[in-house]
């Protein structure tokens, strides 16, 4: 494939991932993006937006153009109450959800809450999300990492950490796509029950193609959970609107903290979604979307097999990504897997866009790529798997014929 220009300096791939890495590799152009956690942007239901507002608009008081509750209109709280009731098996009280501008914010109100508690450390699991880990340690908290199997988070190493909390994504574990078996949710019940805090970050849960969904933690345990989800992955990341359903314990410190950060979310914006939620577009629309995800997951999985045979794929069940590793290394010779980033590099300079697995992790893994699939055309995903698999091809054999050159020195 033809290649662009070197990256410019301030290229997101050298070296450790700085604070600003998102924005950076956001702002270099790519034919085909594919990075993690988008939806298909395009497929947004403007028409029906459009018309929420309008109703919002023809019957809204001008006492509601005041400044409101800090924990987010009632309308849209009693919205996603009956949200959580229809697809997460959560029974929560309106009054203790706090509407918030996105999962980020809901981390970083959280983190805000367990420091004045006197909670500095909050175990993360490994892989698991590098813009979590940021979010976390901007406001001084630690980030223990704990391993992540088959069936989840590692619960008897999560006690070893000895952090008195720890954030999950149990539904749709990102990145490996894994979901928190049964025996791991009994073992962190037991934990927590033991005074441990969890932050469920119900990532992906409503993304789901090959199984049932699985059940919420604050479903079984809602005096020591706090569970935060969005609306980013099931309409647009531009609404940054989210919530948070603290324990009750802490929800008046969660209350607090958000008054003072932004004394709520824009009131106009959440009726409008209210409205939304309320009419059933937002699931009718979520039903057409997982039609168009599978396509596409189909199409990647397909690629993959023709363009990258030594790939393993994982997390395919659910979600809006793949994440591929590759077992017997990428040639590279570094054997702690931070030879994707050069992958990822490489593809960036061929105009494919992605997410190296070793940003999201803090231990050594085997190298691999998060690739995103929800925002991409079948055609592109196609072209942009046979790109990632010509650039093995010719960096691959040239690693192979250095090893084999230093064997033959050494042996001489």
């Amino acid at each position: 494939p033809a290649a662009s220009p070197a990256p410019p300096p301030g290229a997101p791939f050298p070296g450790e991932p700085g604070a600003d890495v998102f924005d950076v590799l956001r702002d270099r152009p790519a034919r085909i993006d594919l990075t993690p956690g988008l939806p298909d942007l395009a497929a947004f239901p403007r028409a029906a937006w459009q018309r929420a507002e309008r109703t919002v608009l023809r019957d809204l008081p001008a006492a509601a153009l005041g400044y409101g509750d800090p924990r987010g209109v009632p309308a849209l709280r009693t919205a996603i109450a009956a949200w959580l009731a229809r697809t997460r098996g959560i029974r929560a009280d309106p009054d203790a959800l706090v509407v918030t501008a996105g999962t980020a914010q809901a981390i970083g109100l959280i983190a805000r809450v367990l420091a004045r508690d006197g909670i500095g450390a909050v175990a993360v699991e490994d892989p698991g999300s590098l813009g979590v880990r940021q979010h976390l340690r901007h406001w001084g908290t630690a980030t223990p990492p704990v391993p992540v199997d088959a069936d989840g988070i590692r619960v008897d190493l999560l006690r070893d950490t000895g952090a008195p909390a720890v954030l999950l994504t149990p539904a749709h574990q990102f990145p490996t796509g894994v979901v928190l078996g049964g025996r791991r949710r009994r073992e962190l019940m037991r934990w927590a029950a033991g005074g441990g805090l969890v932050i469920e970050d119900d990532y992906d849960a409503e993304h789901r193609y090959d199984r049932p969904p699985a059940p919420a933690l604050r479903s079984m345990l809602a005096d020591r959970v706090f569970h935060t989800g969005s609306v980013s992955k099931l309409l647009a990341p531009a609404l940054r609107t989210g919530w948070i359903l603290p324990p009750p314990a802490h929800l008046d410190a969660v209350v607090a903290e958000k008054r003072f950060a932004d004394l709520g979310n824009a009131a106009l914006p959440q009726l409008v979604l209210a409205e939304l939620m309320a009419s059933g577009e937002m699931e009718r629309g979520l039903r057409l979307l997982r039609r168009r995800h599978r396509h596409r997951r189909d199409t990647m999985i397909a690629a993959i097999g023709a363009h990258l045979p030594g790939a393993r794929v994982h997390g395919a069940a659910a979600g809006l990504h793949l994440t591929v590793t590759f077992p017997g290394g990428l040639g590279d010779g570094t054997g702690d897997g931070t030879g994707d980033a050069d992958l990822a590099a490489a593809a960036l300079e061929h105009g494919v866009k992605t997410h190296p697995l070793s940003w999201h992790a803090q231990r050594p893994h085997p190298p691999g790529l998060v690739l995103g699939y929800a925002a991409v055309p079948g055609s592109a995903l196609t072209e942009g798997i046979a790109i990632l698999g010509r650039i093995l091809r010719e960096t691959t054999p040239r690693a192979d014929q250095a090893d084999r050159s230093s064997a033959s020195h050494r042996s001489r």
